[in-house]
């Protein structure tokens, strides 16, 4: 008996546009044949019973991964220890980021720390980009180039976005850091904002939907007077920097890409203190800002779809 796989997949060809449904076809395999994902047994008493249940909801009408975007036990080693690099350098720059500093020494302490583990800054000169790692101050929305110009000063709130390269393995985080005392305003957003990702978390299960955690973390928000960025949003990461599928904090339940053991995704929401709407750099169309000039605050988890839930990979 030989299986025949479609699959659809959800790609955006830029942040915001519509989905296009891509149909892909995995390739044949028999029940006896050795599984797809490496594991050394049977197809049959591996991953056939997961992939005609993948099959049953796609043929519902909802968006499914294909083979590509579940990674096999090797792949997911070798993500986390890409990880561990990531998470070590946003712990250094937790103990050095003061007022009084430039992001362009947060950025070399970031390149320093990384090339010194072993590791590679995934941002720099990724698709241009000049630096190695994005440093976003106050309504800086997100990707922030880092310059000997930017000063941190007392009450300014900064998200410094790390991504590393290991043996090949891709893994991404960030964190909000407030610098010396700021406002209430300002300290609401980035308390409710890393808020959002735990409302997030707790729809982050196989076999629902990634439209279920969007809703989550929309929901949670709006419910505190913030919006949420519409035009940029998480995405898939381990074996590439960007990968399918984009993950929306715009979405309902119940739609959106399956979630499924293997799927290693970006949550990270970008929560405006005003309005939603953002406007990019016409100088360097990388930093993007909020359109009222008030604060955004992003925090960012890198997490792996496990068979009763989820794992924190990069944080």
């Amino acid at each position: 008996m030989e299986i025949l796989f479609w699959n659809i997949r959800e790609r955006r060809k830029k942040p915001g546009e519509a989905l296009e449904n891509l149909i892909v076809m995995s390739a044949k395999i028999g029940r006896n044949d050795p599984c797809w994902c490496h594991s050394g047994k049977k197809y049959k008493i591996c991953h056939q019973a997961f992939d005609e249940k993948i099959t049953k909801i796609r043929d519902a009408g909802h968006i499914v991964p294909d083979h590509d975007l579940i990674k096999t036990p090797e792949q997911i080693a070798g993500i986390k220890e890409s990880a561990k690099i990531n998470i070590a350098v946003l712990d250094y720059l937790e103990e050095h980021i003061h007022a009084g500093m430039s992001t362009e020494e947060i950025d070399r302490m970031v390149y320093e720390r990384t090339t010194s583990m072993g590791g590679i800054p995934a941002p720099l000169h990724y698709q241009g980009f000049p630096k190695s790692v994005c440093t976003s101050v106050n309504d800086q929305v997100c990707h922030g180039i880092p310059s000997e110009d930017v000063i941190l000063k007392e009450g300014d709130i900064l998200n410094v976005d790390a991504s590393t390269i290991l043996n090949g393995y891709f893994s991404d985080s960030s964190r909000m850091f407030c610098i010396g005392k700021v406002s209430p305003a300002k300290e609401k957003l980035v308390k409710v904002a890393k808020e959002c990702i735990a409302e997030g978390l707790k729809e982050v299960k196989p076999w629902g939907f990634l439209g279920d955690m969007g809703q989550a973390v929309h929901d949670y928000a709006y419910a505190h007077g913030y919006t949420v960025v519409r035009e940029i949003g998480g995405h898939g990461v381990g074996l590439e920097f960007h990968e399918d599928p984009w993950v929306s904090y715009n979405s309902t339940r119940g739609t959106e890409m399956l979630m499924v053991p293997g799927m290693v995704f970006t949550i990270e929401p970008m929560i405006n203190m005003g309005k939603v709407e953002i406007y990019i750099d016409e100088e360097n169309n990388w930093t993007a800002y909020t359109e009222d000039g008030k604060p955004s605050a992003q925090w960012e988890v890198q997490v792996l779809v496990t068979e009763d839930g989820y794992e924190i990979i990069s944080y």
